[in-house]
């Protein structure tokens, strides 16, 4: 799908509220190092650590009232599901995350204190996107 400004601006308004403006950084050091110029976006400012707090917000708040209600799921060791629990307990709606049973206690912790509710699962795939399939099937969430 090309880029879309108007839909990079719809984006923006959407998540604007929830997510932190984080800064650009740089450094001349580096950028003599490698010939070029580097930028470092501090995307580990966001609330949950990770750049994904924004494609997940922009996500759920670009369902629609009816398909948000059902809830959302998705499968992730990390960071994602943390990033699709908070963003649906900003909007209010059930989130359901598949976690692999060997995922880090951190991580569950994460996304338990945003209300999500965890399945967990064998740590492949296969089962993570089994697991997720069968939350879908049983609650009509959209992935």
């Amino acid at each position: 799908m090309p880029l879309d400004f108007d839909r990079i601006r719809a984006a923006h308004e959407r998540v604007r509220s929830y997510i932190k403006r984080t800064p650009v950084l740089t450094s001349s050091r580096l950028d003599e190092a490698c010939g070029a110029h580097l930028f470092f976006k501090c995307e580990n400012f966001q609330k949950i650590g990770a750049f994904k707090a924004r494609g997940a917000t922009n996500a759920v708040f670009a369902l629609d009232d009816a398909t948000a209600k059902r809830g959302v799921a998705t499968h992730s060791s990390g960071n994602h599901g943390t990033a699709l629990a908070r963003a649906a307990k900003l909007r209010g709606i059930p989130a359901h995350i598949v976690m692999p049973k060997n995922s880090s206690k951190v991580k569950v912790r994460a996304v338990e204190s945003y209300g999500a509710q965890l399945v967990f699962c064998q740590p492949t795939q296969q089962a993570r996107e089994a697991a997720c399939a069968d939350v879908i099937a049983k609650t009509g969430a959209a992935l």
